[in-house]
């Protein structure tokens, strides 16, 4: 970011704290990533990092559930507790892993490439800079290394590969290719799998896979209605028409 002043700077800096917090709440995490301060090294005191609980994480932060906060181990002292009115007894020592970090960059970078804007007043002036990251790839692997459970990914609708796991089982193919057909005419992002396997084996790859909505089609579920409806977190299963399972997903559309 590139800012006319530090106090615009200041105020651009704590709206984006607030969208980091936004993107990880969208996918699954906000519940458990906090906004950390750490080392700012040569640029400022702090810098912030969003770290997210994991007990597989390489990070060592003290975590102040009151306040939302967490420090990282690397500026744990005296001086940074005092600074942000924490009590070392009330903090919690927790494993995580950092998804993103914002830090100022004040004018070194504007300085040395010699970058100027000229203000109201006509003074020549250089911005005041900051810098944002999220890792894409490593914000993926820590939404499922948070969300899975024991039989696999648990993928959160916002950022799903397909919004529908669709299972054609023995008997119920030509149904299932019909439904199928009906869902992506309405524009629903489907997974569909009409291999010939065991009921078991697909059951197992589509927990596995963790698309957030399963819905299989077989003998049985014809005879009862339609096909059998469950999302991935759900233990049990619902018999719907087609045009009901159709309707289900153009509303969340």
């Amino acid at each position: 970011s590139f800012s006319l002043d530090l106090e615009s700077h200041n105020e651009f800096y704590e709206k984006s704290k607030g969208a980091y917090l936004k993107v990880y709440a969208r996918v699954g995490l906000g519940d458990l990533t906090f906004i950390t301060f750490a080392s700012g090294g040569i640029f400022s005191k702090y810098s912030h990092e969003f770290q997210t609980l994991t007990n597989v994480g390489e990070d060592t932060i003290y975590l102040s559930r009151e306040k939302n906060i967490a420090i990282n181990k690397e500026v744990y002292n005296d001086e940074v507790l005092a600074e942000l009115g924490l009590d070392r007894g009330s903090l919690e020592e927790v494993r995580a892993v950092e998804v993103g970090n914002i830090f100022p960059l004040g004018t070194r970078f504007a300085e040395s490439a010699e970058l100027t804007f000229e203000d109201a007043d006509g003074t020549r002036k250089h911005p005041v800079m900051g810098s944002y990251g999220i890792g894409i790839s490593r914000l993926m692997g820590v939404v499922v290394e948070a969300l899975s459970d024991d039989a696999g990914i648990v993928w959160p609708e916002s950022i799903a590969p397909f919004s529908v796991h669709l299972l054609s089982l023995q008997g119920g193919e030509e149904k299932a290719q019909e439904l199928y057909e009906m869902l992506t005419n309405a524009g629903v992002e489907v997974m569909f799998d009409d291999r010939a396997l065991r009921p078991g084996e697909k059951f197992a790859d589509s927990d596995l896979i963790g698309i957030p909505h399963r819905i299989v089609v077989s003998t049985r579920s014809i005879e009862a209605g339609g096909a059998e409806y469950k999302k991935r977190t759900e233990k049990e299963g619902t018999i719907l028409s087609f045009d009901e399972v159709v309707q289900k997903f153009q509303k969340k559309s």
